[in-house]
């Protein structure tokens, strides 16, 4: 157990800054979480975790812990400073009611109590308390124990002074904040462990030294995460499962009011894995820390390579030469961090930029030139993969001028719809030519538009650019997706803003889709970023008894409306469904689809025609496991309806975790996916044997 930390640097009312008022969290809660569903209640947590990081950044805390409770509360403690007590100048209450019921209350802004923080600018506790129905802050500091509770964001009462605190309670010091959302404002109130266990693990590794907890006591299990190593440890962890070329290059500088960190490392994969934070603040889209390390990196290694008669001066190397194999962690603390949009995607200060570009190309010159057999690996790793760019180059201009010739780059096999807006378009993949052929003519020809593939593309996790542009299949796929690919990618020339899959439901159709998902999420993440990925969800089965006939997409489902016609009796009442569904179902991770398709899908059911299970009489249960076995009605009425079908929206919401599972799965290791495999197999719900 880390050692408790006394205060060291003055934190009272006096640091805590008000610029207006909280009223509008409950009439808008979505532009302050970001959505009211579950990435919005889980982002109550991150709130309140953040404050308590930013006692661990500042140096006044090294412990933070979340309880998940029984009852759906959560609690958060750390044994940083405690927030002040004593009454705001300003607003005649306590420090403590301020923060909690004030938007931009905090100590964040005029930089005395916190030089770098990850927190809202003030705005976060203050929305947690909004969007509860009831939340309490307890306070230890000066050895008292304070103590104040609120109802939708508003005090029950003034802050009350509980007495001293006792000499061997092991919380001295430090804030716990205890709150129960409100469940008028959320969709679900349920918190899931492993989403809370996968933030706070990975700002463990950002705060380096930091224990972090959690504890769930629905199940009774605590989970603790200590690194000492920090960003070295993380890019060892994300690196696990490949051969790497060196041990992990780290610096960590101080530029004026910056501080810089940065661990890289190269391995023998061909795709990169790059993170990047503001204030433990994960920056998916990048910024300008982002482009100062890869101005450094490439400035850095085309120096040596020259220097040392690897290149010659005319054949310099690209930042995207230099990304084949690379992981990188950057994570920067400043002051004033500037976000582009509420989501904090995107770091915009330019000052950043030239402190990674300056702490990080002289760590490189000295790594380069002290450790030069790893540095001659990743030389050999990068000019590698500079001619294979090179070549990817000839092939993809090959590709785009057949394209032109074939007139308007759109292969023979694509049916293309006739609607010219890509808004209103649907591209649907299909897995092979007898179920394209239903597909083409059961399809709506104005905006839906059908390209077969024929077999298993090439597994493009284990490929370079240049030989997955030699397969025809997805050469068809880039040249009627008609947005190019690599640096010519433009998502804005996208033809179909829904690019739909839709394969058999047998394990030759899973695996057939976990290749296209691999495809998009390795060369198009922004057509998953964008929401224009789909899986389309054809129906299982067909149930019919005595005139009536119901599609159903589930084995449960099918059970139920099996049970549901027993107890209504032999003749049917009412007119017939003919779909179990009304209404696309547009949500789903990825991370769920590629494993399930990787250990199995369908479940070992009927075959078409077969006589009714035992115990049920007179109804016929016919099992679709081909596409091609349904006729072009049933499919549009089924699956490509608008009205009645059933699709799935990818999404990414872990990037380490998804490409950890793309590496496992679809990776050269074979130990790793067997591993993974025997795991789970167990606990596989549709496996078609």
């Amino acid at each position: 157990m880390p050692k408790d930390k006394k205060p060291s640097a003055a934190y009272s009312a006096e640091q805590i800054t008000v610029l207006e008022g909280l009223e509008p969290v409950r009439k808008r809660p979505g532009m302050y979480i970001g959505s009211t569903g579950e990435t919005g209640l889980h982002h109550l947590v991150w709130e309140v975790v953040d404050n308590a990081i930013d006692e661990a950044m500042a140096g006044f805390a090294n412990l933070v812990q979340v309880w998940i409770r029984p009852d759906g509360k959560v609690s958060v403690r750390d044994n940083g400073r405690g927030i002040p007590v004593d009454k705001h100048k300003v607003t005649k209450k306590s420090a403590l009611e301020t923060v909690l019921t004030k938007l931009h209350a905090g100590g964040k802004f005029e930089g005395q109590a916190y030089k770098v923080s990850g927190g809202l600018h003030g705005v976060g506790v203050s929305v947690v308390n909004a969007l509860s129905t009831h939340l309490r802050a307890e306070v230890r500091r000066d050895g008292q124990i304070y103590s104040q509770e609120y109802k939708t964001g508003k005090p029950t009462g003034a802050v009350k002074k509980l007495g001293r605190i006792p000499p061997k309670d092991s919380f001295q010091q430090g804030t716990e904040i205890t709150f129960f959302p409100d469940a008028s404002v959320f969709e679900t109130t349920e918190f899931k462990l492993k989403t809370i266990l996968e933030h706070l693990r990975q700002q463990a590794y950002l705060t380096a030294g930091t224990q972090v907890q959690v504890t769930d006591e629905r199940v009774g299990l605590t989970f603790s995460y200590y690194f000492e190593g920090g960003i070295v440890s993380y890019i060892k962890q994300l690196n696990r499962h490949k051969v790497v070329k060196h041990e992990p290059m780290y610096v960590n500088k101080s530029v004026e009011s910056m501080q810089v960190e940065v661990a890289v490392q190269y391995t023998d994969d061909y795709a990169e894995t790059l993170l990047s934070f503001a204030n433990n603040i994960y920056t998916p889209e990048g910024g300008m820390h982002v482009t100062g390390f890869r101005t450094a990196l490439t400035r850095s290694i085309n120096k040596y390579a020259a220097k040392n008669g690897y290149t010659k001066e005319a054949e310099k190397l690209t930042s995207d030469d230099m990304r084949e194999g690379l992981s990188a962690i950057i994570s920067v603390k400043l002051p004033n961090p500037q976000f582009e949009g509420q989501t904090k995607g995107k770091l915009g200060n330019p000052e950043v930029r030239t402190a990674v570009e300056s702490v990080l190309g002289e760590a490189l010159e000295t790594f380069l030139e002290e450790h030069p057999k790893d540095t001659a690996r990743i030389l050999e790793k990068v000019i590698l993969a500079s001619k294979a760019r090179l070549a990817a180059k000839a092939a993809r201009e090959s590709v785009i001028r057949k394209g032109v010739l074939e007139g308007l780059a759109l292969p023979g096999k694509l049916a293309d719809c006739s609607e010219s807006d890509p808004s209103k378009c649907e591209l649907y993949i299909v897995e092979g030519d007898s179920a394209g052929g239903s597909a083409k003519q059961g399809r709506d020809r104005r905006f839906q538009a059908i390209l077969p593939l024929r077999g298993k593309i090439l597994n493009v996790e284990r490929a370079r650019l240049d030989k997955m542009l030699a397969n025809n299949e997805i050469k068809n796929l880039i040249i009627a997706l008609g947005c190019g690919i690599g640096e010519q990618f433009d998502i804005g020339k996208l033809r179909y803003h829904r690019v739909i899959i839709m394969t058999d439901a047998d394990v030759d159709g899973a695996h057939i889709r976990t290749l296209l998902l691999t495809f998009f999420y390795r060369h198009f993440p922004d057509i998953i970023k964008s929401g224009f990925l789909y899986i389309a969800q054809p129906p299982l089965y067909k149930l019919s008894s005595g005139g009536r006939t119901q599609y159903v997409y589930s084995d449960a489902e099918k059970d139920k409306l099996m049970q549901e016609w027993q107890k209504a009796g032999p003749k049917p009442k009412g007119k017939s469904r003919k779909s179990g569904k009304t209404k696309v179902v547009e949500e789903g991770e990825l991370i769920t689809v590629i494993e399930e398709s990787a250990i199995g899908s369908a479940s070992e059911e009927p075959a078409a025609g077969r006589e009714p299970e035992a115990g049920v009489k007179g109804i016929n249960i016919q099992r679709y496991k081909g596409l091609g076995e349904m006729n072009p009605g049933q499919l549009w009425e089924t699956t490509m309806d608008p009205k009645s079908r059933q699709m799935l929206r990818v999404e990414v919401s872990d990037f380490e975790l998804v490409n950890d599972v793309f590496e496992t799965l679809m990776g050269d290791e074979v130990a790793p996916r067997k591993k993974f495999i025997h795991t789970h197999a167990r606990t596989v719900k549709n496996l078609d044997i």
